[in-house]
C-alpha cells in the first residue's frame, strides 16, 4: 500500500523560506512522476511542482526561479525548498504521485489523474 506524508508546513513571515518533505512508501517500481500541488484558500488545487522519474523537474510559473523541488537517491522523499515566499503562497500544499503518464501535476488536467496523495501540510505567509 503506497503512503506518502507531508512535513514540514508551518508559518513564516513574507519574504522567508521553509522546506517541505513528502516520505513515499510502498511503490513497487519508482512512480512516472510525484512531487506538489496546493489549495489556497478558495481556490481549486493548483499544481506547483513535479520531478519525474528520469530526473527533470516542472514548475508552475507563479513559483518558478522561487521553488525547487529534489528526491533523495532512493526516491523514498521528494522536497520542495520554499523561498522568497509571498502571501499568496499560503495555501495547504499536498504531495502526490502517479505510477505511469500523464503527469497531470504537470500537463493540467483534472487532479484525479494522480494516483496517490497525501493529506497535506499547511503553509501560512504572513505579510
Amino acid at each position: 500500500q503506497v503512503r506518502l506524508v507531508e512535513s514540514g508546513g508551518g508559518s513564516v513571515q513574507a519574504g522567508g523560506s521553509l522546506t517541505l518533505s513528502c516520505a513515499a512508501s510502498g511503490f513497487k517500481y519508482n512512480p512516472y512522476c510525484m512531487g506538489w500541488f496546493r489549495q489556497r484558500p478558495g481556490k481549486e488545487r493548483e499544481g506547483v511542482a513535479a520531478i519525474f522519474s528520469r530526473g527533470s523537474t516542472y514548475y508552475a510559473d507563479s513559483v518558478d526561479g522561487r521553488f525547487t523541488i529534489s528526491q533523495d537517491d532512493a526516491k523514498k522523499t521528494v522536497t520542495l525548498q520554499l523561498s522568497s515566499l509571498k502571501p499568496e503562497d499560503t495555501a495547504t500544499y499536498y504531495c502526490a504521485a502517479v505510477d505511469d503518464p500523464p503527469c497531470v501535476l504537470a500537463t493540467g488536467g483534472n487532479v484525479r489523474g494522480m494516483d496517490y496523495w497525501g493529506k497535506g501540510t499547511l503553509v501560512n505567509i504572513s505579510s
